[in-house]
């Protein structure tokens, strides 16, 4: 009977570590760290020719916390509100679209998107990695969750998106 239950709770603070690892690693969500490179866009879609991908997307200024707020009150001054709403504030004073050369070996971070097909299996999954063809493939697929409706993080250099990292909106 000991050796019962001595076997039971080695396997369940065996089985809690594991679990408290996993959420510390990926758990919660982290804002994005911008740098020199990087630009905040939405993609618009994806063109394939002559044996390179290519993105369509229009630049945008994307804040969170207190600068989403301070932004928001500078742009919305009657809203009502005293602060950016779900705590990021979005400002597109340029609609145009520019297309940029995706590199082939461009790391690709999705946060939520439709595996299944089906809307009550769509999870959150912080920056789960994914190829380019994949990304494609997926994008158009606006049925259950519209790609596009999302903000992407691009890094890009020398004109070429090295790096798309979806930015995850509640």
């Amino acid at each position: 009977m000991k050796k019962s239950l001595l076997s039971i709770i080695a396997t369940a603070s065996i089985l809690f570590y594991f679990i408290s690892t996993a959420n510390a690693v990926g758990g919660d969500y982290q804002p994005f760290q911008k740098t020199v490179d990087t630009q905040t866009d939405y993609i618009n879609g994806l063109s394939y020719k002559d044996g390179k991908w290519y993105i369509s997307a229009d630049q945008i200024n994307w804040y969170e916390g207190k600068e989403a707020d301070a932004e928001f009150l500078k742009n919305e001054p009657d809203s009502g509100l005293d602060s950016a709403p779900d705590g990021y504030y979005i400002v597109n004073n340029d609609p145009s679209v520019k297309m940029y050369e995706v590199s082939p070996d461009a790391v690709v971070l999705m946060q939520i998107y439709d595996k299944t097909g089906d809307p009550a299996e769509i999870t959150t999954e912080w920056n789960e990695p994914m190829a380019v063809d994949q990304f494609a493939k997926l994008f158009p697929k606006n049925e259950v969750l519209d790609l596009s409706d999302f903000p992407y993080h691009l890094t890009v250099k020398d004109g070429v998106v090295t790096k798309i990292v979806q930015q995850f909106i509640p």
